[in-house]
């Protein structure tokens, strides 16, 4: 019976596919298991046979691109997966090079640089595994494999992939210097810096558009989209200076005579992916020193691509005016270069025309911008030919003579001076009936700069290229690891009967807790990788206790996460009803705020007014805030006892502070007393020891962004209308930290704005809302320095008092009476006190 030639073809590709992986998984076997060097040796050379191209080779092509589709990349990966082996120390260097190096320089290279760029990421440094895994990317680099890799998805025998694939491998390409930058930090191979690197990939991409020149001229389809988009992502990414560098001058000579390099130049340009196509025309504009050569390069772009039309057309010459007058010149001549694109210099005249003669540019844009737009004008002008001249003799003469109106009417010298100069040259330029303006005013270089514009050109020669520089050895960086341990739990029959044992007393275990087989972590990153991926209770619960432990032992540690680590227990919920799990939440963000207090304020006051958050995550930020603050103004305590400043905070700070009017009275209380001098006899205490306050420099960073976007409602918030819950508690915090800052040398700035802020609702509805101004009120008068108070806030403060007035007149709350007759004993005493001259230390 004979089967159909299809049937064979496929049967015996499937025999083919079970053979390469029986074979490579036979290999990755020995070298798991294997300590023998011979058969590690074989292990590793039947795995290089799949990528020997040699005729004398015994495996097939069809069996190499198997390997090269279905396991190259898992075969390296298992190679970087096991650079610590005990099985590659057995082989010799030269072994190791040839062999375990050579696997990832002689496959497809994008495979290879995916998995070499995810190596170096994830492995941990410094070691010699980092340091190997580098040196083989700089072979990489310098044996052209970026030329290979962009050539074999030129012409087409590249592996099809998905969108996705294709932008990982770009980013990779692009971003190889940040990459390796963040990797190896001050480490970094000279090689793999920008000013070095992307000129080497220029370099390649120059080899591959040479080998796509002799495939078109031997009859054979290429296609340049993947080399548009590897130029197109360079030159977005800040770099189109240093490939245009290298790409310029080698375009620029291959153009002159050749038509397949021209067609190709086009096409690159025209494959460019639209939001990457402004990049890349402002870096040749910049790279090419005449118009000539950039109409070689770009072709009729400017009238095939919307976005190629309005970068030369409208950005560069009207939005922009950074560039050179050589950047003008090249653009302006390029439009005049052919005669489709003239229409296009006529369309840009116009447009500068009316830009110049506009009297509200004149007035109100930058004068170097109206430099820029008056070199253009001219530049312009002095491409049109007679025919167009005459055409347009009537627009120029009305852009003339507005245009030097507008400029003439300004008080600025330069100004007026451009508009002569510009004048001038239109009228000679137009030669209406033989007459001319001439104006008297003083030369310097850019009245010389704007009369040469309308000369033509010398003849300029164009740059050449740069040499790469060689490379230079450097080490790396580490990464940390992460352990993790499996919980088992065991417990008692606390029911069980007692046997004949009843007359012996039992013990007590009253105070017994139980035991939990899961040991307490002891890294904070264990603590964040438990709260993001473990759903085992026990080590969510032992995670959260160790957390605020952890913070304060380990403060550089938790610098590092801390913001990372808040985000994750702001967003926290109770999914096991721990015990104390409120408590234990806000204690570990109060002790990551305290230790990166810069950092995790400018989080939390960020997150506050942002969207799609509760209330409840709202007042908890608030009081995080607020409970943080009052620790850092506290004593530096010694090691092991904890600070007690804490708990004042909790319940002044509370959910429902206007149910607890008895403290905001006992605080401003205490603080009136401290104010009052008495005479005393006995013993005097001992002067307390001086310690630096840790609040005082961040206390702006903890005030300040809270005042930021209180009048601006969100979809799911309205601080000034519905949730005034949320805005007599901010009110509360605020007049807190407040409190807080006496003495601080940003109290002044924090009263003023304070003051500014609960202004507005002195009056609201909600009595815990006026509660709160009151509190702030009192607070800024007791913070603030006499003097200060009346420097600073004169103006207010006798609106202040009769509002005061009324307030302990006539308010309907009993609290908010007696908190604002006691705002109005401290504003008299600090009155008292800043008009004393002995208190101001003026001499009668």
């Amino acid at each position: 019976m004979h089967l159909p030639r299809q049937v064979l073809y496929k049967m015996q590709a499937l025999t083919q596919d079970v053979d390469v992986r029986i074979s490579v998984g036979q290999c990755i076997r020995t070298l798991t298991s294997s300590k023998e060097k011979e058969e590690v040796t074989k292990a590793l050379q039947k795995l290089a046979s799949y990528l020997n191209d040699q005729p004398q080779s015994r495996i097939t092509s069809a069996q190499q691109e198997e390997f090269s589709r279905a396991h190259y990349t898992r075969t390296l990966q298992f190679l970087i997966s096991n650079i610590n082996a005990d099985w590659l120390q057995h082989i010799t260097a030269a072994q190791r090079t040839e062999l375990w190096d050579g696997l990832f320089l002689r496959g497809p290279p994008d495979q290879a640089l995916l998995v070499l760029m995810d190596g170096i990421g994830t492995v941990r440094g410094p070691s010699a595994a980092l340091d190997h895994l580098v040196s083989i990317l700089e072979r990489f680099l310098q044996s052209s494999r970026l030329a290979i890799l962009i050539w074999s998805r030129s012409k087409g025998t590249g592996p099809s992939d998905s969108p996705q694939l294709r932008e990982t491998l770009l980013g990779r390409l692009v971003a190889l210097p940040d990459l390796t930058a963040n990797k190896l930090h001050h480490n970094n191979k000279t090689l793999f810096l920008p000013q070095q690197y992307y000129p080497l990939l220029a370099r390649e991409i120059l080899t591959v558009l040479e080998k796509t020149c002799q495939a078109l001229r031997d009859g054979k389809d290429c296609s340049l989209a993947f080399v548009a988009q590897v130029l197109g992502k360079a030159c977005v990414h800040g770099n189109s200076g240093l490939v245009f560098d290298v790409l310029a001058p080698s375009l620029s000579s291959n153009t002159r005579s050749d038509m397949v390099w021209q067609r190709v130049c086009w096409k690159l340009l025209e494959n460019t992916p639209e939001r990457w196509l402004e990049s890349v025309i402002t870096g040749l504009v910049q790279a090419v020193s005449r118009p000539e050569t950039l109409s070689r390069i770009m072709g009729n772009l400017v009238l095939k691509n919307k976005k190629a039309h309005f970068v030369l057309t409208h950005k560069l010459l009207l939005l922009q005016y950074k560039y050179e007058t050589r950047v003008l010149r090249v653009v302006l001549g390029y439009l005049a270069e052919d005669r489709e694109r003239r229409p296009c210099l006529i369309q840009v005249l116009r447009a500068l025309c009316q830009a110049w003669a506009n009297p509200s540019a004149v007035r109100h844009t930058p004068l170097e911008q109206q430099l820029y737009v008056s070199r253009a004008l001219l530049l312009c002008v002095a491409l049109l030919s007679d025919a167009e001249l005459l055409e347009l003799r009537s627009e120029l003469l009305q852009c003339m003579l507005g245009g030097m109106q507008s400029h003439l009417d300004s008080s600025v010298v330069r100004v007026r001076r451009l508009g002569m100069v510009v004048g001038e040259c239109l009228s000679s330029r137009m030669d209406i009936d033989g007459a001319k303006l001439k104006f008297e005013y003083e030369q310097d270089d850019e009245t010389k700069e704007l009369l040469s514009l309308l000369t033509p050109p010398s003849e300029e020669t164009e740059p050449l290229a740069d040499c790469l520089d060689l490379p230079q050895e450097v080490k790396g960086q580490p990464v940390p690891s992460q352990a993790a341990s499996v919980p088992q739990t065991a417990s008692a029959d606390p029911n069980s009967d007692l046997d004949s044992d009843d007359d012996l007393p039992p013990y007590d275990m009253s105070t017994d807790q139980e035991m939990s087989g899961a040991a307490p972590p002891c890294y904070l990153r264990d603590c964040l990788e438990v709260f993001l991926s473990s759903d085992d209770p026990v080590r969510v619960e032992l995670s959260l206790q160790a957390v605020e432990g952890l913070v304060k032992r380990n403060a550089s540690t938790a610098r590092e996460v801390s913001v990372e680590l808040s985000k994750v227990l702001l967003h926290m919920e109770d999914k096991y009803n721990t015990e104390g799990f409120l408590s234990l939440r806000q204690a570990a963000m109060v002790a990551l705020t305290v230790t990166d207090p810069v950092a995790v304020t400018g989080y939390l006051t960020t997150e506050f007014y942002s969207m799609n958050y509760s209330l409840r995550h709202r007042l908890d930020m608030l009081e995080v805030l607020a409970m943080a603050a009052q620790e850092l103004s506290q004593p530096i305590m010694d090691k092991g006892v904890q600070s007690k400043g804490i708990h004042p905070v909790t319940s002044a700070v509370s959910l429902y502070p206007g149910k607890d009017p008895v403290h905001w009275r006992q605080v401003v209380e205490r603080r009136i007393q401290s104010k009052t001098k008495r005479l005393s006899k006995g013993v005097t205490r001992p002067p307390a020891k001086p310690t630096p306050n840790r609040y005082a420099p961040v206390a702006g960073n903890f005030f300040f962004p809270l005042l930021r976007n209180y009048d601006r409602p969100q979809v799911t918030f309205d601080l000034l209308g519905s949730d005034h819950l949320v805005l007599g508690r901010l009110i509360h915090t605020l007049g807190l930290m407040m409190h807080l800052a006496v003495n601080a040398p940003v109290a002044t700035q924090m009263g003023r704005a304070l003051l500014d802020f609960v202004w507005a609702v002195r009056y609201h509805a909600d009595q815990m809302v006026r509660r709160g101004v009151l509190f702030a009120v009192c607070s800024t008068f007791l913070s603030m320095p006499s003097e200060s108070l009346l420097v600073e806030l004169r103006d207010q403060l006798f609106e202040t008092r009769a509002w005061l007035a009324d307030v302990a007149e006539g308010d309907p709350d009993a609290d908010c009476r007696n908190l604002a007759v006691q705002s109005l004993v401290l504003l008299e005493k600090s009155l008292k006190t800043g008009l004393n001259p002995t208190a101001l230390g003026l001499q009668s």
